[in-house]
C-alpha cells in the first residue's frame, strides 16, 4: 500500500448535534478540507488547475458511521487513494479520533473540463503526483499516515 495522507481538525461546538456529537452532514465537509489541504499540500494551487482547463466534481459519495466524534475532539481525516481511473479517481476516507473508528466511506471524483463540463482525462501531473498514494489492495486504511497536515 502507498502512502496515506491525513489531515487533521478539531471538531468545533457548532458541528455537534443536540446528541452532543458531530452531525452526520459535516463528515462529507470534513473531508471536502481534508481533500483541498492534500491537493495544496500534494497537487498545488487548484485554482491553477482549473485555469489549465481541468476541473474535478464529486459523482458519488458514501459514508458509514461507526460511532460520534465530539467537541473540542481532534479529528483525523486519512486519505487512501483507492483507485485512479482514465476521467475518475476514488478516495476512501476513514475518520478517526485517537483510536477510535469514527467513520469511513468512498468518494468518486470526475474531472471535466469547467467550461464544458465534459468529462477530461485526469492530468498527467496530477496522476504521477497521487500514484505514490495509492491504496494497491483497495482497502480502507487509516491508520498510518505518510504525510500529514496540522
Amino acid at each position: 500500500m502507498g502512502e496515506v495522507f491525513t489531515h487533521r481538525l478539531r471538531v468545533r461546538y457548532s458541528e455537534c448535534d443536540q446528541q452532543g456529537v458531530v452531525f452526520n452532514g459535516h463528515y462529507l465537509f470534513f473531508y471536502d478540507v481534508a481533500l483541498t489541504e492534500m491537493w495544496r499540500a500534494l497537487v498545488g494551487d487548484y485554482g491553477e488547475m482549473v485555469e489549465g482547463g481541468y476541473d474535478l466534481v464529486v459523482a458519488e459519495a458514501r459514508i458509514r458511521y461507526r460511532d460520534g466524534a465530539r467537541f473540542d475532539e481532534l479529528l483525523d481525516v486519512s486519505m487512501p487513494v483507492a483507485h485512479l481511473g482514465t476521467t475518475s479517481m476514488v478516495v476512501r476516507p476513514v475518520f478517526r479520533v485517537g483510536g477510535r473508528l469514527i467513520a469511513d466511506g468512498e468518494v468518486r471524483h470526475v474531472f471535466i473540463d469547467p467550461a464544458s463540463k465534459g468529462k477530461r482525462e485526469m492530468p498527467p501531473e496530477v496522476r504521477s503526483v497521487l500514484e505514490p498514494f495509492l491504496d494497491g489492495a483497495g482497502q480502507a486504511a487509516g491508520a498510518s499516515s505518510g504525510a500529514s497536515s496540522p
